[in-house]
């Protein structure tokens, strides 16, 4: 296969150096461009078989007719989320194939991470330490164990982190559109609905995917039926979460923390060094004001087991798509992905 030729767009340094190894064993002619794929540079992919793009590449229905037009064939997603590709219009017009699990542990590790973080408040204990103020007001934390914990979402990364918390003693509620029963009797974790999660649960952890379902499940409704001083964690998509109602609930203290891997409108700022520039997010902005809130730029996928399998398995996408293969990753309109 080492006559494809692939257009990488979107590339860190750490992305062209796990594909370049991997890319060893399978020989595709790979360009590496270091930013977005958009209707501006749509262009670039001229030439090009198969382009791979990340979670904050757009492609819309007129992009997907261009690439179609400069002979692109295949669209690869080094993610597991596709909802930032219009797959009706590529529906017959080009193939979409998605790395569906990379490391489901690397992300609900993180999500306990952020949970632990803020807890016990190891953010803020670390910047007093270094200015050698070891007083211990305002750091005061609670024990995990025992606590109800509300996972909403039981995928694999789900399924990860149930097993991590009832670790700590915790007790978990479980809320699927697909509830794996099975599952919750081995753990000794139960389904219940939305509202009992809401209700009941100390921390609440959101690792679902993003559906006309799910956008904004979390609002001011249904912040007002949780408990008051709940945390509240966000591993899956950003607009899960009407950000504008969250900071509501920080201000009230409805919601006593909050941890944020994503954001709803993430694509303009996460995975970029912004360091030099005014932050033009008013949201982001006063989100990064609290001190009880941490946001991460998505990073909860980047370990090197992660990083390793989401180029095996991009890379293996696209060999079994020119070499003709069932293509087991591929995501298409209403065709149950």
């Amino acid at each position: 296969m080492s006559n494809v030729k692939v257009a990488f767009f979107d590339a860190k340094p750490y992305d062209i150096e796990s594909f370049n190894e991997l890319n060893r064993d399978f020989r595709f002619t790979i360009k590496y461009f270091k930013f977005h794929l958009t209707a501006d540079n749509v262009v670039l992919a001229q030439g090009y078989d198969a382009v791979i793009i990340f979670v904050n590449d757009t492609v819309d229905a007129e992009m997907i007719m261009k690439l179609k037009e400069y002979g692109v064939k295949l669209i690869a997603l080094r993610s597991a989320g596709f909802n930032n590709v219009d797959l009706k219009a590529a529906l017959n017009n080009i193939s979409v194939v998605r790395v569906p699990a990379y490391s489901p542990h690397a992300i609900a590790e993180h999500t306990v991470a952020l949970m632990l973080t803020l807890n016990r408040k190891v953010h803020r204990a670390y910047f007093r330490t270094r200015d050698t103020n070891f007083a211990l007001n305002g750091l005061l934390g609670f024990d995990m164990y025992g606590k109800t914990a509300g996972v909403i979402g039981t995928g694999r990364i789900g399924k990860v982190l149930v097993g991590i918390l009832r670790g700590f003693g915790m007790e978990v509620l479980l809320n699927d559109m697909y509830p794996d029963e099975a599952f919750a009797a081995e753990t000794g974790c139960r389904y219940t609905t939305l509202e009992e999660v809401y209700r009941a649960s100390d921390i609440i952890s959101l690792n679902c995917p993003l559906t006309r379902e799910t956008e904004y499940m979390i609002n001011s409704a249904t912040i007002a039926m949780m408990k008051k001083g709940v945390m509240l964690i966000n591993t899956g998509r950003g607009k899960l979460i009407r950000t504008a109602d969250l900071i509501e609930g920080l201000k009230s203290g409805q919601i006593g923390s909050a941890g944020l891997d994503v954001y709803e409108e993430e694509s303009q700022f996460f995975f970029e060094d912004l360091s030099d520039r005014v932050l033009a997010d008013d949201v982001l902005a006063r989100l990064l004001t609290f001190n009880n809130v941490i946001i991460t730029s998505h990073q909860g996928f980047f370990t090197r087991e992660a990083i390793r399998n989401i180029a095996e398995t991009t890379l293996k996408n696209i060999d079994d798509f020119f070499a003709g293969r069932k293509l087991v990753n591929e995501v298409c309109f209403n065709c149950g992905n």
